[in-house]
């Protein structure tokens, strides 16, 4: 009797259940490519995910029929986003004049959003999701990536494909079993993420207070507020350090409507830490690997954009992968095309981030003096014709994409 692991053989394996993983899967199985989905977790319930659903992924889900389903959980709908930055209340971006269906950001949880594509996946037979199954190392033949070596909840798994896709993160195992090389471009920050119950007179769109050495970001999650509170790269032991009722007072005075609620946070235990980090694989692919998503890119938080970069790249890999994997199993030069479509929208929003990280996030939590609001802020206050710029750039991106591949299949 054998003791070797099962095995199992598809065409695409993808590691990662993710929005780019979810959304590439989906896209795949539609079309007819057999693909089986790893996710690590018994369930898509990780909280502290973002949760900002962009026009952009919008027009995606109006593309393939999805969006009366996605709209029928009721997401928040933020049509502006705002803040009070060194004291001016100011509309940063106004999304209501863009050229697109929807002119606002959905905001829903991130695990609602992933348990959505699910359902809408598994209608394919081509589509294999495996909850509690993790890929843990590559298995390369002659040079190529053939599969992944896997542990899931009944022990050791082999999977042989003709594609393996990274889809698993900024900590992508995928992309350090491959030896891809990371670019650490760098960020000044750290989010602590936390909960504030939410009541009926409380605002409904999100904003954020930049004040004083501090940042507070709100985003509406039904009953209660998802919170961002920015400290300085590393800072955290520092913030604990001074303690809670600091951390209580903190946050009540850049947002003194919530003062009544931050005992909520009885101690550390409910702060969870972001480590901020914007890197990108200068190389995305080997012969039988891609990666997509945070996997080849880790995006700052800043506009909430990461979601949306890692569909869009989902949508230009199955663009190019569908027509490659009709031919047979896609060649280098297919994956390398993956790169390129991305890796300029990839680049822009990553040198944005950047900018806004030294000119406005840096000069913030490095004082402890009220800095007035830059003169770009500034602008956006006395002229709203201007908001459009940044809702463009948050809301649409640098490229946004369209699911032009499924036109030939039968779906």
């Amino acid at each position: 009797m054998s003791d070797s692991p099962p095995e199992l053989t598809t065409r695409c394996c993808i590691a990662g259940g993710g929005p780019a993983g979810m959304m590439l899967g989906y896209l795949l199985a539609r079309a007819g490519v057999d693909d089986v989905v790893l996710e690590k977790w018994p369930d898509f319930f990780r909280d502290f995910r973002g949760d900002t659903i962009h026009p952009s992924t919008l027009e995606v889900l109006r593309a393939l029929g999805l969006l009366h389903g996605f709209l029928a959980l009721n997401p928040d709908r933020a049509e502006t986003l705002g803040g009070v930055i060194g004291g001016l209340s100011v509309t940063v971006a106004d999304f209501t004049h863009l050229p697109v269906h929807c002119r606002f950001i959905a905001l829903i949880p991130q695990w609602d959003f992933l348990d959505f594509l699910a359902r809408e996946a598994r209608r394919y037979p081509a589509f294999h999701l495996r909850m509690e199954t993790e890929a843990t190392a590559l298995i390369e033949e002659s040079g190529r990536i053939v599969g992944v070596k896997a542990n899931s909840r009944d022990g050791p798994l082999t999977i042989r494909a003709e594609l393996v896709v990274g889809a698993d993160g900024r900590h992508s195992t995928m992309r350090a079993q491959a030896g891809l090389a990371v670019k650490n471009i760098g960020a000044p920050m750290d989010v602590l993420w936390f909960r504030l119950s939410r009541n009926e007179k409380d605002p409904t769109q999100p904003f954020g207070t930049f004040d004083r050495g501090r940042i507070l970001v709100l985003i509406a999650r039904g009953d209660y507020w998802q919170c961002g509170f920015v400290i300085p790269k590393g800072g955290f032991e520092r913030v604990r350090a001074c303690g809670l009722d600091a951390f209580h007072s903190d946050i009540a005075t850049l947002a003194p409507a919530l003062a009544d609620r931050v005992h909520e946070i009885e101690n550390f235990d409910s702060v969870k830490l972001l480590s901020v980090a914007v890197d990108r694989l200068e190389c995305w692919q080997r012969d039988g690997l891609l990666c997509i998503g945070d996997a080849a890119h880790a995006m700052s938080p800043i506009g909430g954009v990461g979601i949306n970069l890692a569909i869009q790249d989902a949508v230009a890999a199955a663009n190019i992968l569908i027509p490659a994997f009709r031919r047979g199993p896609p060649r280098l030069e297919d994956l390398k095309a993956v790169q390129r479509r991305r890796e300029y929208p990839t680049r822009a929003t990553q040198a944005l981030q950047v900018f806004l990280q030294n000119h406005v996030i840096r000069n913030v939590v490095g004082s402890e003096k009220r800095a007035p609001p830059p003169w770009p802020v500034r602008l956006l206050g006395r002229i709203p014709v201007l908001r459009r710029i940044p809702a463009r750039v948050i809301g649409l991106g640098f490229r946004p994409e369209m699911p032009d591949a499924l036109k030939a299949s039968n779906h």
